[in-house]
């Protein structure tokens, strides 16, 4: 139970920042409603949980493994950020609640999965708190436990980010829809620029 209470913390405190994913969410939420939200909300979760079984594989393997692929996802996850970000800047928006999310609800996750996995400020705050904590982790019972715990950790701010922006959607007309998309897709790019510039220092 420690360990998940612990894991729940971890993944809450790698979720909570309102960076690029943070602002997707949102926008999507506003967007398709709250279950367009959640999904992707729930595909950021599920890479944090990733990085927790990076964790639970033990601390001086993970730092291994991240220091060995940190530039190549660092240049993947910015080009990606820059990519969605314009896409998003040049999307038109529509406020139509009758329209279905049902098949965007998958891509919706992939996209943010993929996303949040390569993102270089999941990294470097999960490399952070790795030397911050003191995380013992042993045995399936007790790997599984923390690992469930980041999941829930990550997934209950998602929630309650997307709940809460979904309460004002019917408030949000489509000119002032237009000016977050463009809002949020500037933010994106700008998180993608800064995880490319750090590859030139």
């Amino acid at each position: 139970m420690y360990l998940m209470i612990k894991g729940i913390a971890v993944g809450f405190s790698i979720a909570a920042p309102v960076g690029a994913i943070g602002f997707l969410c949102i926008q999507q939420t506003l967007k398709g409603g709250i279950t367009l939200g959640v999904a992707s909300g729930l595909g950021a979760a599920t890479a944090d949980m990733m990085y927790g079984i990076l964790v639970a594989l033990g601390l001086k393997a993970t730092q291994s493994i991240l220091l060995s692929y940190n530039t190549v996802l660092t240049l993947f996850g910015g080009l990606f950020l820059c990519y969605l970000g314009v896409k998003k800047i040049r999307s038109v928006p529509h406020l139509d609640t009758t329209q279905p999310v049902k098949d965007g609800l998958l891509k919706a996750y992939v996209v943010t999965f993929f996303l949040t996995l390569t993102n270089p400020a999941t990294i470097l705050d999960f490399a952070a708190l790795f030397t911050g904590l003191n995380i013992d982790v042993s045995g399936y019972i007790e790997s599984l436990s923390f690992i469930g715990g980041v999941f829930i950790g990550s997934a209950l701010w998602w929630l309650l980010l997307c709940f809460s922006v979904g309460l004002f959607r019917k408030k949000v007309s489509v000119q002032l829809l237009y000016y977050i998309n463009y809002i949020a897709g500037l933010a994106i790019v700008a998180f993608g620029i800064y995880a490319l510039s750090k590859l030139w220092r």
